[in-house]
């Protein structure tokens, strides 16, 4: 009798817990909520650097609003275009599983919103906590369109490090000095490279060292010894950055989204599209620090904005002490040189997932894609569409593919009605030619083939690609972004990808799980993923304007078996093409 007592009671235990437990699942779903926003596109004057342009915004702001959700939370966002150019909203780093629709690239999974049209993005997010962002996906509408997308997690859920008492989100940013539109059609016109920025931003504002913008530097107040949770993010368009803080460390915890093993750094670099979450700790005497950014610059001989942009941290009590007239100077961090590619490397080198990770093993694809530069010969030469270095146009491509957007009909909407014509399946998974991609290549293979050309992927393959940089015009570090999915970056090096000894050195214990990844100057980056998103997903550099030349693929990953492992019908308000 005592010993059935005995097994009884755990039994009752196991039970109780089970309960406890299912009740916990069902609250974590009733707890979700569907969040609400309307976005109106329009152009709205925008003082910066002594004079005022006719900036297209959202709702009036610069930059956008900041979301903020939970995971297992959804969002229904009404965009109304006032403008008077085409637009369409990317949710940068957003699964968007079974949902291309809600994904936003122009011609890719949609066609634009026309002026004075509207539609309404709806979408789930689903297992992903931390910072990502949402910006315009059409033409350089980017520069100013752009806002935080903060996923904090699901109710009794705790971040897996000390609960901050504040949290900042910082957007580093570029601000040209006339229509960023303007800029890009003058670039597509003459064949050249693009204007540089004038300056770079943080939360829209360029800081103390631009004219005409020290009143409205951006200032973080602080207290002694208090840790806040700063949520940065690079939202420029054709930057690369270095960040730091004078005289701070800062704890790296997450990067695009995904907690990271924590390490202290005094610099970050960080791609456009790419998210950093840092913790600080205001350990220093009370003062002020400047919070600054400025450019990592890879490719050789091209021209680039060379400024810094501040922000301030401003410890509270000195604060006081400054309206007495008694605060020094803020103290400006040690920036790295522009060209410090081994400040680059080291820093990115750091990020890994917080502990053992699922990679895929038994690889289905194995892809190795060249990314880089080109050049294309004019008809007339001495033209002013002709100024590109002797007498050419730049371009860009993948394994020798600049790729074309279709201007009738959307890849994804083209697929899903069996609209034939609009693209064709045969993207190479190797280049078609090998040569010395990062040597001394002749000046035969620099002029790549036009095409929209996507790669067809089985639902549930495991994929790893190879993205190899090439010196055809100049090494450069590319940004790569994949949308619809987040990856496994198991490996990176310089020089050309060695497939006999550099599998070797992959990292398949803890490698950092990212959505934007740069491929090292003149090196190479492995990433591996399973393609569990069916849909038309666009991978591209997220300097905008290496995509407008052509620096860019899309996969087709086809539906698996049943409803849950194929997209989603159509809204019925997706625009018309």
């Amino acid at each position: 009798m005592k010993a059935s007592n005995l097994t009884l009671k755990p039994l009752c235990s196991c039970l109780l817990l089970g309960l406890l437990a299912f009740l916990a699942f069902l609250a974590s779903f009733s707890a979700a909520e569907t969040h609400y926003h309307e976005f109106v596109v329009q152009a709205k004057p925008v003082k910066r650097l002594c004079r005022t342009h006719n900036t297209i915004t959202v709702n009036g702001q610069f930059p956008g609003p900041n979301l903020e959700v939970r995971n297992g939370d959804s969002l229904a966002i009404k965009v109304t275009n006032a403008a008077r150019y085409n637009v369409t909203i990317h949710w940068h780093g957003v699964r968007q599983l079974r949902n291309p629709w809600a994904d936003g690239p122009e011609y890719i999974t949609q066609c634009p919103i026309q002026p004075g049209a509207t539609y309404t993005y709806r979408f789930t997010i689903q297992d992903q906590e931390g910072t990502l962002w949402w910006h315009a996906h059409s033409r350089w509408l980017r520069a100013t369109v752009y806002g935080a997308l903060i996923i904090y997690p699901k109710l009794g859920s705790p971040y897996p490090f000390l609960m901050p008492k504040r949290e900042v989100p910082l957007l580093l940013g570029e601000w040209f000095d006339r229509n960023p539109l303007d800029v890009q059609r003058l670039a597509a016109f003459t064949g050249g490279a693009p204007n540089a920025s004038d300056a770079y931003t943080i939360n829209g504002q360029p800081g103390d060292l631009y004219r005409c913008s020290k009143q409205e530097t951006v200032r973080i107040p602080v207290d002694s010894g208090e840790s806040i949770l700063l949520r940065i993010i690079n939202s420029a368009l054709n930057q690369e950055l270095f960040f730091s803080i004078a005289n701070h460390r800062l704890t790296v915890v997450s990067a695009d989204a995904s907690y990271t093993k924590p390490f202290t750094t005094r610099v970050l670099m960080m791609g456009p599209g790419q998210t950093t979450d840092v913790l600080l700790t205001a350990d220093q005497p009370p003062a002020h620090y400047y919070v600054a950014a400025r450019v990592y610059q890879t490719a050789q001989n091209a021209p680039f904005d060379n400024t810094t942009t501040t922000a301030i941290l401003e410890y509270k009590s000195a604060a006081c002490s400054s309206k007495k007239g008694q605060s020094p100077p803020p103290a400006l961090p040690l920036l790295p040189f522009f060209n410090d590619t081994a400040t680059a490397t080291a820093y990115t080198a750091q990020i890994k997932s917080p502990s053992q990770v699922k990679v895929p093993t038994q690889i289905h694809e194995n892809l190795f894609f060249i990314v880089g530069l080109g050049l294309n010969n004019c008809t007339v030469p001495n033209s002013p569409r002709c100024q590109g270095p002797n007498n050419t146009r730049f371009t860009a491509s993948m394994n020798n593919v600049s790729f074309v957007f279709p201007r009738t009909n959307s890849l994804m909407q083209a697929y899903y009605n069996g609209v034939p014509g609009v693209f064709t399946t045969d993207f190479p998974p190797v280049p078609p030619v090998q040569f010395d991609y990062t040597g001394n290549v002749p000046r035969g293979l620099w002029t790549p083939r036009r095409g929209t050309k996507l790669y067809k992927l089985k639902y549930g393959s495991n994929v790893q690609i190879v993205l190899q940089d090439t010196s055809i015009v100049t090494t450069e570090d590319h940004p790569m972004h994949l949308h619809g999915y987040h990856f496994y970056v198991i490996g990176s090096g310089f020089g050309n990808f060695n497939p006999r000894t550099d599998p070797a050195k992959f990292n398949l214990v803890d490698p950092p799980l990212r959505n934007t990844i740069g491929t090292p100057p003149g090196g190479w980056v492995a990433i591996r993923f399973v393609a569990d998103n069916p849909g038309v997903w666009l991978m591209h550099c997220h300097l905008d304007a290496h995509l407008a030349l052509g620096l860019a693929m899309a996969f087709l990953v086809e539906n698996g078996k049943g409803p849950l492992q194929s997209v989603i019908p159509p809204p019925a308000d997706l625009p018309r093409c």
